[in-house]
């Protein structure tokens, strides 16, 4: 049995249906319970149609533009580290190093987006060894 993972948390999915079954409630970062024995049949209907919609979605898109977008996503967390006063080194390192991960570990499987990321990679990395260098802009 496979699960999906949801804000109300992981959901077990049966063979038979792409949506997840009911699971005891769970606090959500809205504060509502992940607990769906209090809808209506109509209600439930709905949200397993757009949670099949979702999926469908996210089935269509290149699994490279989804990888890139990870890949922008530990660009933007490692430029908010390293812009911080003081900036925050390991926190970025981590950051760029997951980001190479992803651009190096997936050398020339990500089409159009590749070149970008590798460039985005390589100035963050340049971005690092600046602040990093004896009287670079890590000193306050």
């Amino acid at each position: 049995m496979s699960s999906i993972w949801t804000p109300g948390g992981e959901r077990p999915v049966s063979p038979k249906s792409s949506a997840p079954e009911p699971a005891e409630a769970s606090p959500s970062p809205g504060g509502a319970t992940g607990d769906r024995s209090e809808l209506s049949p109509e209600q439930q209907a709905q949200l397993e149609a757009e949670l099949a919609a979702m999926q469908e979605e996210v089935a269509a898109t290149p699994a490279s533009v989804v990888i890139a977008n990870h890949a922008v996503g530990l660009f933007q967390l490692a430029a908010i580290h390293l812009n911080r006063q003081p900036p925050n080194l390991a926190e970025g390192r981590l950051a760029i190093d997951a980001m190479a991960a992803l651009v190096e570990g997936m050398a020339g499987r990500l089409g159009d987006e590749e070149q970008p990321l590798r460039d985005g990679l390589a100035q963050l990395r340049m971005a690092f060894v600046q602040l990093n260098a004896p009287g670079g802009s890590s000193t306050t």
